[in-house]
């Protein structure tokens, strides 16, 4: 997540990352830094008009008063949320590290080595089997630790569905019930959620 943060960051910051198409004569730059600053929008009743015929792109159309317009700002934010998640993400991995201390990898003794003589695996064995009958009841915060990662890592998944729902506008919650929806329609009455939802044309 963090490379592609990193990716849409250059791209965002070194590249291009709208293109206005204008008729009057405001600079181009000038013009690309307004829409970007102040983002875009679509026209939801445009969607489902014939591309060619009574629009040129889907979802863009002659704005009336009244019309309905679907805003979309999360593009300038795509790069910090990427980033945020990748943190978020990594926390449960880095306490794990931090109450793990590569205890598991001590108690294994080497047992993994392919090459090691069997003499030597069943005395490591035995070792092994000593050990953790002796200490049974010593390591209860080893499984807890592990349950509260897990656990960790269970939430942060929920939480970020909620997330990214809440940064696409409410479009990522239906967004698999809509393409289900989306390939059982004839090809005349759908829209496309793709479209609908990361349009490649706004006004």
């Amino acid at each position: 997540m963090i490379a592609f943060s990193l990716l849409v960051t250059s791209v965002q910051f070194f590249g291009q990352p709208i293109h206005c198409i204008q008729k009057d004569d405001i600079p181009n730059d000038l013009l690309e830094t307004y829409c970007w600053i102040h983002s875009t929008f679509t026209l939801p009743h445009a969607l489902n008009k014939k591309v060619g015929v009574e629009v040129a792109h889907p979802g863009v159309d002659q704005y009336k008063p009244g019309d309905t317009k679907t805003y979309h700002s999360y593009y300038q934010w795509v790069w910090i949320v990427l980033f945020m998640q990748a943190l978020v993400f990594y926390v449960p991995r880095y306490l794990w590290k931090l109450w793990e201390g590569e205890r598991l990898k001590s108690l294994v003794l080497g047992l993994n080595k392919p090459i090691m003589p069997e003499k030597v695996k069943n005395e490591q064995i035995g070792l092994l089997v000593l050990y953790l009958k002796s200490n049974i009841r010593y390591h209860n915060w080893y499984f807890f630790y592990f349950v509260i990662c897990e656990v960790l890592n269970f939430v942060n998944v929920i939480i970020q569905m909620y997330v990214i729902d809440a940064f696409l506008g409410g479009a990522f919650s239906s967004y698999g019930s809509d393409v289900l929806n989306y390939t059982e329609k004839d090809q005349e009455d759908r829209v496309d959620p793709m479209i609908a939802t990361f349009p490649r044309m706004t006004k």
